[in-house]
């Protein structure tokens, strides 16, 4: 395994960095609630990867059993308990657990328990995510046939 192509062909480096605030307020949602923080987006990291900061409030479910084909998801309990499943067994995943997802992997994650729980969640290579988010509180008002394309065009494949 060796280093990725070289990227900056710059002799002395450049003030490029991008600091967020632990304080700024979600992208989508309602702090302390269910909200999604966009800490790196595929914008900023030039489709490198998206990493997303996701507070769930207490029960607060999640998504069905599914899968991308482009993207691997990884996820990182930082508070509470949120329930993960590998394609095999549901875990009960705690503060600093963690579990990778390579594209094609069967996963799912909920907030079942009686408190909030914080975790972050990271796509490779970066991928628009963001429309996805943004897009998920209009599924209801969607047809069937444009709910399954909302899905496609956001590499999410559920299953039964």
């Amino acid at each position: 395994m060796s280093y990725p192509k070289q990227v900056y062909d710059g002799d002395g480096g450049e003030i490029n960095a991008d600091f967020r605030p632990a304080d700024t307020p979600p992208n989508v949602g309602t702090a302390g609630a269910d909200a999604i923080h966009y800490l790196a987006t595929t914008t900023t990291t030039r489709g490198e990867f998206g990493l997303y900061r996701v507070e769930m409030s207490a029960r607060a479910g999640g998504p069905k059993t599914h899968f991308h084909r482009t993207i691997s998801e990884s996820f990182f309990i930082l508070g509470g308990t949120v329930r993960l499943f590998d394609g095999e067994q549901w875990v009960d995943a705690r503060q600093g657990d963690f579990l990778h997802v390579p594209q094609g992997g069967l996963h799912a994650f909920r907030n079942d328990s009686d408190a909030p729980a914080e975790m972050l969640l990271l796509f490779t290579p970066g991928a628009p995510r963001e429309k996805y988010f943004e897009g998920l509180s209009e599924l209801a008002h969607l047809t069937d046939e444009e709910r399954a394309r909302f899905f496609d065009e956001h590499d999410s494949y559920f299953v039964e």
